[in-house]
C-alpha cells in the first residue's frame, strides 16, 4: 500500500519532488505538462491506491457537466437571438430550467458520493441509536467505506468549476487534460489549498521554466513548512495524544494546556503543510492561494475565519452564504425586518440562517462526528452574538471611555479570541461531543497547579529539552509573523543578503530540521491532520 505517506516523507522530499522537478525542468513546454499530470497521479495512487478511481471519475463527470452546461447555454443564446422581445423571457425560464437541472445533477451526484463514503457510517449509527429510544425492533448495518485522501477538497473545487460554468463566471474547459491537472496538482492534493479554476488551471497549463528566484524561495518555503511540522506540531503530539486520550486522569490545568498545545499543533501541522504545497508550486511558476494570514492576531472570531483556513472559508461565503442570504425568500425577510427592526438589526435575520447552514456545513466537512457538529454550531453562535452585541459594546465603551483602537484593547481582543478558538479545538479534537463536555468541565470545575510541581508534563515521553525546542521555535515564528504583520517580508530581507549569509541561513534551517526534528526512537510519526478531513 502507499509508500509516500505525506509531503513530509523521505520518499516523498528525496524521491518523488525532486524527480519531478529534474523531469520537468530538462523539458520542452508540452511534455512538462505530462511530467505534472503522472506525477500528480503517481502521489494520489502512493497515497490512496486504486481510489484513484474516484479522482479520475469526478474528473470526468465535471468535464462532462462543464460542457453539457456550456452547449445548453449556447443553444440559449441562439435561440434568444432572433427571438422576439416577448418571447424571450419564456425562453430563457425554459433554458434556466434545463441549467439547474444540470447543475443539481452534478452536485447531487458529488455530495452524494461524498456523504456516502465519509457520513453514512454516521448517520447509520445514529439511526440506529434513535430506533432503540423508540423502542423499535429494527437496525441499519453499519457500512464501512475506505476514504480516499483529500476527497473533501478535490469535491469542492469540482463543485466550485460546476457552478462557475453555470453562473457564466468562467467557459467550459473542452480540454480535459488541463481539467485534470487542475483538478490533481499534487503539492495541493491531499490538504488544499482549495483553489478555483481561475486562480490556477491557465497557469498550470503554461508549465513556465523553473526560475532561479521561484526554486530558492519556493525551497524556503518547503523548509519553513518542515520546521513547523516536524520540530513543533509532532513533537506536541506526545503531550496532546496522552491528554486528550486520558482526559480523566489529569486535572484541568493539564486539559487547558492540551487545548492550547493542540490548538498550536493544529497550526503549525496545517500553515506547514500550506507551506510545502505553496512552495512547490512556487518552484513550477504556480501562486496557489494563500490558506493562512497569521490567524493568531486576530481580535474577533470573524477575522479570525477569514486568516485561518482562508479558501475554505471563502468557498462556503460564495457558494452558501450569499445564494442563501441573497435569495428571494431572505430579501423579502431582510425587507420586513428592517422596517421593524432596523438597518443593523433587521439585516441580522437573513444573514443569520445563511450563516447557520455555513457552520454546519463546516463543521460537517471537517468529520462526521456530533463534536464536529458541536464545533460548528460553537462558532455560530459566537458570530451571531458578537453581531448582535456589536452596538451595546460599542456604546459601553463609549460611556466607559474605553478606546476600541488603542493598543490595551486590541491586546485584551487578541487574547480573548486565541482563548474561545482554543475551546473550540478541544471540541475538534476530542474523542466525542461528551468527552469536550467532561474535559470543558474539568477545565471550570478541577483547575490547579499541582501538576507543575509533581513534574506531571515530563510523563508523556517528552523533557524539559523538547519543551524548550518548541518555545524557541515557536518564538522564531511569532517574530516572523510580527514581521509580516507590520508589511515587511524575512523572506525578501533574506534574498538581499551576500550569498554566505543567505545560505547559512539555509544550512541554519536544514540542521534545526535534522536535529531537532521529532523522529526516530520515542516519536511516533504523525500523519498530516488535515489530510484526513
Amino acid at each position: 500500500m502507499p509508500s509516500i505517506p505525506s509531503y513530509f516523507s523521505v520518499q516523498f522530499l528525496a524521491i518523488l519532488l525532486p524527480v519531478t522537478v529534474t523531469t520537468y525542468a530538462f523539458l520542452p513546454q508540452k511534455p512538462r505538462r505530462i511530467v505534472l499530470l503522472l506525477a500528480s497521479y503517481a502521489f494520489f495512487w502512493a497515497v490512496s491506491g486504486k481510489l484513484l478511481v474516484y479522482l479520475l471519475l469526478s474528473t470526468l463527470s465535471i468535464h462532462h457537466f462543464g460542457l453539457w452546461l456550456a452547449d445548453n447555454q449556447n443553444r440559449c443564446d441562439q435561440a434568444l437571438e432572433p427571438a422576439q422581445k416577448e418571447n424571450r423571457k419564456g425562453i430563457k425560464v425554459l433554458y434556466q430550467r434545463q441549467q439547474r437541472g444540470i447543475i443539481a445533477f452534478a452536485v447531487i451526484l458529488h455530495i452524494g458520493v461524498l456523504a456516502v463514503l465519509k457520513y453514512s457510517a454516521f448517520f447509520a449509527t445514529n439511526l440506529n441509536v434513535g430506533f432503540d429510544l423508540l423502542k423499535l425492533p429494527a437496525t441499519v448495518a453499519i457500512p464501512s467505506f475506505v476514504l480516499p485522501i483529500g476527497i473533501s477538497f478535490y469535491t469542492m473545487q469540482a463543485l466550485s468549476y460546476v457552478l462557475d460554468v453555470y453562473h457564466r463566471k468562467i467557459s467550459a474547459d473542452r480540454n480535459l487534460f488541463r481539467l485534470a491537472l487542475y483538478m490533481s496538482f499534487f503539492p495541493q492534493i491531499m490538504e488544499g489549498p482549495i483553489c478555483r479554476y481561475t486562480e490556477t488551471a491557465a497557469q498550470l497549463w503554461s508549465v513556465p521554466p523553473i526560475e532561479y528566484r521561484n526554486l530558492t524561495f519556493g525551497l524556503q518555503r518547503i523548509l519553513f513548512g518542515i520546521l513547523k511540522k516536524m520540530v513543533v506540531a509532532d513533537r506536541l503530539n506526545l503531550l496532546i495524544s496522552n491528554v486528550f486520550n486520558s482526559y480523566q486522569d489529569y486535572d484541568g490545568f493539564v486539559i487547558a494546556v492540551a487545548a492550547v498545545c493542540y490548538t498550536i499543533q493544529l497550526y503549525m501541522d496545517f500553515s506547514g503543510t500550506m507551506d510545502v504545497a505553496l512552495g512547490i508550486g512556487q518552484i513550477f511558476g504556480v501562486s496557489l492561494t494563500e490558506n493562512f494570514q497569521r490567524p493568531f492576531f486576530s481580535k474577533t472570531i470573524p477575522e479570525f475565519w477569514k486568516r485561518w483556513h482562508i479558501t475554505l472559508g471563502a468557498w462556503f461565503r460564495d457558494y452558501i452564504f450569499y445564494p442563501v442570504s441573497l435569495s428571494k425568500p431572505m430579501k423579502r425577510l431582510s425587507s420586513k425586518a428592517r422596517k421593524r427592526l432596523g438597518h443593523h438589526f433587521g439585516t441580522l435575520p437573513a444573514s443569520a440562517i445563511a450563516l447557520f447552514y455555513v457552520w454546519l456545513c463546516n463543521g460537517l466537512w471537517h468529520g462526521a462526528g456530533w463534536n464536529f457538529i458541536f464545533f460548528g454550531m460553537y462558532h455560530f453562535v459566537l458570530i451571531l452574538s458578537g453581531n448582535i452585541a456589536e452596538p451595546f459594546i460599542a456604546k459601553s465603551a463609549e460611556k466607559l471611555h474605553i478606546s476600541r483602537s488603542g493598543p490595551l484593547y486590541h491586546g485584551f481582543q487578541i487574547v480573548r479570541t486565541a482563548a474561545l478558538v482554543c475551546i473550540g479545538e478541544m471540541f475538534f479534537r476530542a474523542n466525542g461531543l461528551r468527552t469536550g463536555l467532561a474535559m470543558l468541565k474539568k477545565i471550570f470545575t478541577d483547575f490547579t497547579f499541582n501538576t507543575i510541581v509533581e513534574k506531571t508534563f515530563f510523563s508523556f515521553g517528552a523533557d524539559l529539552y523538547d519543551y524548550i525546542i518548541v518555545a524557541i521555535v515557536l518564538a522564531v515564528i511569532f517574530f516572523i509573523e510580527l514581521r509580516q504583520e507590520k508589511g515587511l517580508s524575512i523572506r525578501e530581507r533574506i534574498s538581499t543578503k551576500p550569498v554566505v549569509e543567505r545560505f547559512a541561513v539555509y544550512y541554519a534551517l536544514i540542521m534545526a530540521i535534522v536535529i531537532f526534528g521529532a523522529y526516530g526512537t520515542g516519536y511516533v510519526p504523525v500523519d498530516p491532520i488535515y489530510a484526513s478531513f
